[in-house]
């Protein structure tokens, strides 16, 4: 007799007991519509193995989102610098552009005198 019990709902899986290869089974317990029990034995383990699988999935779930996270903050300091730099040189060139046009109008306005 093969006994096996495993509900697959969103993105948890709990399976225990023994079953032939890719058996579908109707699912016995007060599951969602829609959700099918299947099973291999290479992918039949303990819940605690289930609960250790999940919870290092977990961990590197975290530790690339972490790790996400401390780059983007990286590129976002260094895009506000270089706007920093850009708007330093633009207020250099503004400040020479406005000195200019004073010199320019200062000698237009002596020839016409």
């Amino acid at each position: 007799m093969y006994k096996a019990t495993m509900a697959v709902t969103g993105d948890e899986t709990a399976a225990t007991g023994d079953m032939p290869a890719y058996q579908i089974r109707t699912p016995t317990t007060a599951l969602p519509q829609g959700v099918v029990m299947a099973a291999s034995p290479g992918t039949l383990h303990s819940p605690q193995q289930l609960a250790e699988e999940a919870t290092r999935k977990r961990e590197l779930r975290l530790m690339k989102n972490r790790e996400a996270a401390r780059e983007c903050r990286k590129k976002k300091k260094e895009y506000v610098k270089c706007l920093e730099n850009r708007v330093a040189v633009l207020e250099n060139q503004n400040k020479t552009l406005i000195e200019e046009l004073k010199a320019l109008k200062d000698l237009y306005c002596h020839k016409t005198e």
